[in-house]
């Protein structure tokens, strides 16, 4: 590194990034605390929501949304299939494309867990304005934006 070269800790956006990542972290790892004593996992939890609000989406669909390979999505729904929470259908068009639903356990199940995420969201953002906190998901999605732009200029 030559001496005319910003180290990370000096640029002025440092701490932003830096307090963005730990946020991340942390929720996930209250989240997965949480989610213990439903016996689910955050991985789980982001396909049962989806497939709550998608009913019907397709694995490569939920697999785009989640930002995860198929791989993830091979390992994580025979898992779920077996536990009763998900079925999976072949599509009446497409004998190619597997449809996502939930069981009515998977259902109940996701309603509980969502009730413990809600809880959380509200714990932790209560103190902040709601203006905040819209102004916040705002330089989020924008950054998310960027980042995801940049995903597509490498492949």
């Amino acid at each position: 590194m030559n001496k005319k070269q910003s180290l990370p800790w000096d640029h002025p956006r440092f701490r932003s990034w830096i307090a963005v990542a730990r946020a991340c972290q942390l929720m996930q790892q209250s989240l997965g605390r949480s989610l213990a004593e439903l016996d689910i996992k955050t991985p789980h939890l982001d396909i049962l929501i989806n497939l709550y609000r998608f009913e019907g989406i397709s694995q490569q669909e939920l697999a785009r949304k989640l930002l995860v390979g198929r791989s993830n999505m091979s390992m994580l729904l025979p898992q779920m299939e077996k536990r009763g929470l998900i079925k999976r259908c072949g599509d009446d068009k497409d004998k190619r494309v597997l449809r996502l639903y939930l069981t009515p356990e998977g259902r109940s199940l996701t309603e509980r867990a969502m009730v413990i995420q809600t809880d959380l969201i509200e714990r932790v953002l209560s103190p902040e304005p709601i203006e905040q906190c819209m102004a916040m998901a705002s330089s989020m999605e924008r950054i998310i934006g960027v980042l995801q732009q940049d995903l597509r200029d490498e492949d």
